[in-house]
Parts: C-alpha cells; structure tokens; sequence
C-alpha cells in the first residue's frame, strides 16, 4: 500500500497538484482576511469586547465553506481521471492492486498532502490578522479544533469524490456536485444548525467554531458527536463503496 501512495504522489507532480493547492490555499487565506484592511475595521481590532479573533475565525469558516467543497472535487477528480485516461485501472490490477485499494491509496495521498496545506492556510490567516494589527490576545483552542475539523472533513469528500470519479469517467459530474456542495455549504451558515446536521455539506457549517450571539461573535463549541458520527459514517461508506468497485467490470 506505501508504494501505491508514493506512487500517487508522483502523478501529482505531473498534474501540478501541489502548485494548484497552494493558489488556493492563498486565495482563501486572503479573501478572509481582506475585511482585516478596511478602514472601518482597523478601529476594531484592539477592542476586546469585539471580539476580533472570534469575528476573523467566522469569516475564515464562511470562505472555507465556500471554497472547500470545490477544491476537494477538483483534487480528487484530477486524481482520478488519470486512471480512466491511461488504463490505469488495469495497470494497477496487473500489479495485484485492485481499482478498490487504488482509490484508498489515492485518498490517503490526498490526506497527506490536505494536513499541512489546511495548517499553512490558518496560520497565514492569523499572520494577516496579526499584521492587520489585532492586539487582542489569542484563544488557540477553537482556531485549532476547526483547522482539525476541517481538515477531516475535508478529507471525507475527498473521498466521496474519488469514489465517484472512479465510478463515472465524465468528471464534469464530479466536480459539478462539488460546486453544488458549496452553495449548500454556504447555505447552512445561515439555517439553524439541527439543519445543518442533516446535510452532508452542511458539516462545514456545524465545524464552525465562531458564530452570531447577542449581537455580536464570539466562539461557540461545536457538536463533536454530531461531527464524530459524519465521519464514522463517511469512513464506513467509502471502504464499502470502494469494495464494491473491485466487483465492476472495467
């Protein structure tokens, strides 16, 4: 299994993953951060009861929300139309790996490469807010917990969508639901959040670790059971989806 995921890691280089990761993850750090530098927002920034931190940590989740649903389709949809495009199925049985075991290992790629990338992509938000000139001091735990938390969500659509691309060759359905996963993503910041539990996409906004109170923001927990369970769920699917694929004539 190592050497199918380092060989992942090789297509990688030839499809420039690692560059188109990094543009977003740029582009999302900054669109949050972007309301940091407007002059009605510089008065804020040192005023405790604001609450800035917790106000920059909402506007993070709304653009990852926006963002994330797309990028995981992308990836893996890449990832994946490679196999369809140069027999890459049958190469990888002709080495005693099975269509199944190709897309765990394309997975866990992925997974290795989104960790660092969603670490990189807060702290360069919190290095704007920093720069911006937030003197308000930081609570780590929430902006950790959700950097946590959406790297693992993350990584289950990661894994809706490799199924799906290996399941369909026509990528545009793939990275068509990935588009449409983020309206609904972005749709469920603004629905209650029993709502939200309900919706696949919707855990982008039940990750949210800040949110609207009394007029202003400041840091909510997150249903952590709620959460646990999507994952569970999305893991035991994905082993049973990818099983199943072994039985599909190719």
């Amino acid at each position: 299994m190592t050497c199918f995921v380092l060989l992942e890691f090789r297509k990688m280089r030839r499809l420039r993953t690692i560059p188109l990761l990094l543009v977003l993850v740029a582009a999302v750090a900054s669109l949050s951060s972007a309301s940091l530098f407007s002059d009605g927002t510089r008065e804020t920034l040192s005023d405790a009861a604001g609450r800035p931190w917790a106000a920059l940590l909402l506007s993070y989740t709304m653009m990852a929300a926006m963002t994330s649903p797309i990028l995981a389709s992308v990836l893996a949809s890449r990832q994946t139309d490679i196999e369809h495009s140069g027999a890459g199925w049958t190469l990888a049985a002709a080495a005693g790996h099975s269509p199944g075991a190709l897309c765990r290992a394309k997975l866990a790629a992925l997974a290795l490469l989104l960790m660092p990338a969603i670490g990189l992509q807060t702290l360069l938000v919190l290095g704007a807010g920093m720069l911006a000139g937030i003197t308000v001091p930081l609570d780590p735990g929430p902006w950790m917990a959700y950097t946590t938390l959406l790297f693992l969500v993350d990584a289950a659509f990661c894994a809706l969508h490799i199924w799906l691309a290996a399941s369909v060759e026509n990528q545009l359905i793939s990275v068509g639901v990935g588009m449409l996963g983020a309206f609904l993503a972005v749709f469920s910041l603004l629905i209650p959040s029993a709502a939200s539990r309900l919706i696949p996409w919707g855990y982008y906004a039940v990750i949210s670790h800040a949110g609207q109170s009394d007029g202003g923001v400041s840091y909510v927990t997150a249903p952590y059971g709620w959460i646990l369970g999507f994952l569970v769920l999305v893991g035991a699917a994905f082993i049973l989806a990818t099983r199943r694929l072994d039985c599909a004539e190719r």
